[in-house]
């Protein structure tokens, strides 16, 4: 499956959904993350409501990991059939945090 992570210099989940100018690929197996690519969307910072534009840059993607989203992009990536993560900090950290809960909620009983 392919997580899609908001962030403004592929080091840090640091952007809000809908202001998501790059996004960063991963492949995830069930056990580890590896990089894809990096997307762009095109982002009027002084508009509201862009979060369709962001968000058909990644409708072949599971997950979708941001620091916020909006009311409407929330109801459009669950339409999409995407999971919404709301976190924040470094990539690796807020990854390999998913891939532990992940693999925790995934254990048999």
């Amino acid at each position: 499956m392919k997580i899609a992570i908001a962030s403004s210099d592929g080091k840090n989940v640091n952007l809000h959904f809908g202001k998501a100018s790059s996004l960063y690929i991963y492949d995830f197996n069930g056990e580890t993350a590896n990089f894809l690519e990096k997307r762009t969307a095109i982002i009027n910072r002084d508009e509201k409501h862009q979060w369709k534009s962001v968000l058909d840059k990644i409708k072949d993607c599971d997950i979708v990991i941001c620091v916020q989203a909006g009311f409407k992009s929330k109801f459009g990536i669950e339409e999409a059939g995407l999971k919404l993560v709301e976190d924040e900090g470094p990539i690796d950290e807020v990854l390999n945090s998913y891939i532990e809960h992940y693999k925790f909620m995934k254990a048999p009983l």
